[in-house]
């Protein structure tokens, strides 16, 4: 039998970007995509995943391009509901697209891959003692960064340049002045960054640009042989 993939995503996620990486190792008709929020408006999401008193919050965005904030607990409850289904579903790989790191997630049968479990490592094994700058686009996701990025033997450097409402020269600001601090490698640490930022900071300030939802993509790829 064919492999099969099944990608998770929270809110909307360009899945068109990713598609190519994966076409050429599984059937699309055999890659399904389900999203917890990506439908829903602003109202539905806030009904069903609006943060209660106690609970730790997450950003996510919707399909009219706003950006709100959830229940951490929440979605990754309503996470592992989608997980179960799709593990009883018989799916090979269950790719989470998200850049929030969650911790009870799991499936008995098929192989779940989790970004933000797989991508600091392996990042710290590309850069192998180099100075990383992070590019993320909201100041809410700062807070989150200093732990993701422990593993490096360099503390990152960090800049700002918002994929959803920002300029390709917001984008290339960045990443000069992450640069001029000494920076020889960028990460574009969101989801909403597609190929065409990182090919973009390649071409024109010359320095090697890593794209998360691209490595775990091809990380993907490879289990589907």
């Amino acid at each position: 039998m064919n492999p099969t993939l099944a990608i998770l995503t929270i809110g909307v996620v360009a899945i068109s970007e990713i598609m190519p990486l994966l076409a050429g190792q599984v059937p699309e008709d055999q890659i399904k995509h389900i999203s917890l929020m990506g439908a829903l408006t602003r109202e539905e999401a806030l009904a069903e995943y609006g943060p209660e008193p106690g609970h730790e919050t997450m950003l996510t965005l919707l399909s009219n391009r706003e950006i709100i904030s959830v229940s951490r607990q929440k979605t990754e409850q309503a996470l592992q509901h989608a997980i179960e289904m799709l593990d009883n579903q018989g799916y090979d790989v269950i790719l989470l697209m998200s850049t929030f790191r969650f911790t009870k997630l799991q499936a008995r049968n098929s192989i779940l891959l989790e970004p933000q479990r797989i991508i600091p490592p392996l990042v710290a094994s590309i850069v192998d003692g180099h100075q990383v700058g992070v590019i993320v686009p909201v100041p809410e996701l700062l807070t989150i960064q200093e732990e993701k990025w422990a593993v490096l033997k360099n503390p990152p450097l960090y800049a700002l340049a918002n994929p959803i409402s920002g300029t390709d020269q917001d984008l290339l600001d960045a990443g000069s002045m992450l640069i001029e601090q000494g920076v020889d490698v960028l990460m574009l640490d969101c989801l909403g960054y597609h190929q065409k930022h990182r090919d973009l900071l390649q071409q024109e300030l010359d320095v090697p640009v890593l794209l998360s939802n691209v490595l775990v993509a091809h990380l993907a790829s490879e289990l589907l042989v």
